[in-house]
């Protein structure tokens, strides 16, 4: 017989099943209107279980650490974006994944970078395709789309059939408020491709892969010309950050922390619980937004958000959450169970070995996994 959630052990991650599925639909949805591919980031589920619901093994995905791109491929996963910035100590075990049958296609920005992976390619007679990364915004590692030294090092690689093409993500997508803003991003994403793109046509080299994307600008954009493949990560689950984006509404969130009530202080509008950083994370990704979220937003053991209750403060293994101005105290008991909307649902997600999925009350578990 399947657990349900009153029989859970605390603190614990919830996913809401029925939310996952249809912030995947959403996605999938917008990007049907393009004609490009959809390469999902895997950093944030983590967990094969939750994957086959966003890629198959024959899709293309994108990772941030070489520990994901091994699990997956022991899962039957063959085609990696290792969307993080080279360095040489990593390419043995890029060379041994490919040796396995994977693709697994590396990034890098820099002349350095293109020489060792050049030199490293010729040493050992192989091929490990790369992509060069384009900062868009200024928010992220990359080149400028007009950088002439995009010419030298995207030269060095294609002399030895190892570039593919070009990546850029929109960090100062996370900074906006509305649909309207991210929109902006996203083209900005677009155009600093295609730019790129041309000024290496422009010099003889053909640029295969256009790749652009998070899950803010995946979702807010509404041109996508000249680009060949789209990354996001977080979409399934979202969380309080994507919300104060305005990406996704806060019943959009599928991911929470269970948690117990072991104190309530009604004179000071406190209610104390099981769940602290260490099941929380610290992220307090919200606190630059226009509504800081404390570590978490309260909603009830079914989901609904309680007005005004927010965790103020998080230490190892306990966490305080305190009524707002203007906000009664709820009448929560001693043993009540809550559920705490993350900040970031990579972080919150990270403190844990596994999720407990939910539909109907009755609840399955998927295991994930960590490392680098």
């Amino acid at each position: 017989m399947l657990p349900t959630i009153q029989t859970l052990e605390t603190p614990c991650l919830l996913v809401d099943k029925v939310a996952f599925l249809h912030n995947i639909s959403m996605l999938e949805s917008h990007l049907s209107h393009f004609e490009v591919a959809f390469r999902p980031h895997l950093k944030t589920v983590k967990s094969i279980d939750a994957a086959s619901f966003i890629t198959q093994p024959y899709g293309g995905c994108t990772v941030s650490t070489l520990k994901e791109a091994e699990v997956f491929a022991a899962a039957g996963y063959k085609d990696f974006t290792y969307a993080v910035g080279i360095t040489e100590d990593k390419l043995p075990r890029v060379l041994d994944l490919i040796n396995q049958g994977s693709k697994v296609t590396v990034l890098l920005d820099s002349l350095a970078q293109a020489q060792f992976v050049h030199h490293f390619c010729e040493k050992q007679d192989c091929k490990i395709p790369c992509l060069i990364e384009i900062d868009c915004d200024g928010q992220r590692a990359g080149l400028t789309a007009n950088d002439k030294s995009l010419i030298t090092i995207a030269t060095i690689l294609a002399n030895k059939g190892l570039y593919q093409g070009l990546l850029t993500h929109a960090g100062g997508a996370y900074s906006c408020t509305s649909k309207e803003q991210v929109a902006q991003f996203a083209e900005r994403e677009r155009s600093a491709v295609v730019s790129a793109a041309k000024l290496l046509k422009d010099a003889g080299i053909a640029t295969t892969v256009t790749s652009i994307g998070s899950t803010p600008t995946a979702l807010c954009t509404q041109n996508l010309n000249g680009i060949s493949e789209v990354r996001a990560g977080v979409y399934p689950f979202f969380d309080l950050v994507m919300a104060g984006v305005g990406v996704c509404d806060i019943e959009d969130i599928a991911l929470s922390v269970l948690t117990r009530v072991t104190g309530v202080h009604s004179q000071d509008k406190r209610v104390f619980i099981d769940a602290g950083w260490m099941a929380l994370s610290r992220d307090r990704g919200t606190a630059s937004q226009q509504y800081d979220c404390g570590y978490g937003l309260v909603c009830n053991a079914q989901g609904t958000l309680i007005p005004g209750l927010k965790v103020i403060s998080a230490s190892q293994e306990h966490g305080i959450i305190e009524c707002e101005p203007g906000f009664p105290l709820p009448d929560i008991q001693h043993g009540e169970l809550l559920r705490i909307l993350p900040n970031h649902a990579c972080a919150t997600a990270a403190q844990h070995q596994g999720y407990h999925v939910f539909s109907h009350d009755e609840v399955a578990y998927w295991p994930r996994f960590t490392g680098w």
